[in-house]
């Protein structure tokens, strides 16, 4: 009969567990140097994979040893308040008869929530873990895989509404949001890309230890990340793209301000200049008469020489 037990008796408050038949799945959330300690008492782990799981990153990658695989997988994580995308490690350690899983940040709500359903229900238990320990880090890696897609069709909508943003906002507000989205992107394609590569060793590798079939199962997984990787990848071109409009459009509304300054300008050059002929301190026509009359010539000039260059800038059509 299936039970979960708690690994107080250990003195390990980090390190609970729960077995069914000969499968034990041990979970470990902010692991510390006294948990480590509880791991290497008990399995046959290697002391560098130990210390991976205590350093702050590690790349994601599989180390091979004779009766288990050390795992370091990394998945992406929404934070709301700063709206950028950050990696969460997950460590794994499975053998024939267990599978530990090791979190760091306790971020990861469908890993411990999948451990708690574990946990309470026991036809939960019989159903992932009567299959033995490969089957259930399948399960495990498919529920960490299916979270990243919310957060990828969150990017998706973030990118649509962007669309509107740049016809309707002003530049700042645009530039603003393509800067944001443009950082999620980054944050999430580096967590996902080399996810890649681990999942396809899993899916084509052959150990010993895992009972299940590994094409099938662990290659679904991999179709899963190929084709989040696939969606970034869309993403990425589609914000390029919106980049380019936003500073085509930017570019265009200066140039349209640079040509209405140009052309307002180009009309008072003119009436400037004759303005500023009847200002010189010398003697020209129609100076030194008291009379509103070289005045009225002088504006009547000015409106004049405007209209002849308003006239020639519409048929050159520049205006």
């Amino acid at each position: 009969m299936a039970t979960a037990q708690s690994m107080n008796e250990e003195k390990h408050a980090n390190v609970r567990s729960v077995n069914y038949g000969k499968l034990t799945w041990y979970y470990i959330e902010k692991p510390t140097e006294q948990d480590m300690a509880f791991l290497a008492q008990h399995f046959n782990f290697h002391p560098l994979n130990l210390d991976d799981v205590l350093s702050r990153v590690q790349r994601p990658k599989i180390d091979e040893e004779e009766d288990h695989l050390f795992i370091v997988l990394h998945f992406p994580v929404f934070n709301k308040q700063n709206r950028v995308t950050t990696p969460s490690e997950v460590d794994i350690f499975i053998g024939e008869n267990y599978l530990v899983t090791v979190h760091k940040s306790g971020d990861l709500k469908p890993l411990a929530r999948f451990f708690k359903d574990c946990e309470v229900d026991e036809g939960t238990r019989q159903k992932y873990m009567g299959r033995g320990s490969s089957y259930l880090l399948y399960h495990i890696l498919d529920n960490l895989v299916n979270y990243c897609f919310p957060i990828l069709n969150k990017i998706i909508d973030n990118i649509d509404k962007i669309e509107d943003l740049i016809f309707n906002k002003t530049v700042p507000e645009t530039v603003r949001q393509i800067s944001i989205i443009r950082r999620d992107l980054i944050g999430f394609r580096r967590v996902i890309r080399p996810q890649v590569a681990v999942v396809e060793a899993l899916e084509q590798e052959e150990y010993p230890f895992f009972k299940e079939e590994q094409e099938v199962y662990f290659g679904d997984i991999a179709d899963h990340i190929r084709k989040i990787w696939d969606g970034l990848e869309d993403c990425k071109e589609v914000v390029d793209g919106l980049a380019d409009t936003s500073n085509w459009l930017t570019s265009h509304r200066i140039q349209e301000v640079m040509r209405v300054w140009t052309i307002i300008m180009a009309l008072l050059t003119v009436p400037s200049l004759i303005s500023n002929l009847w200002s010189m301190n010398v003697r020209l026509p129609g100076a030194g008469i008291d009379s509103y009359v070289p005045w009225a010539l002088i504006v009547l000039l000015m409106i004049i020489s405007t209209a002849i260059t308003y006239l020639f800038f519409r048929r050159k059509h520049w205006i």
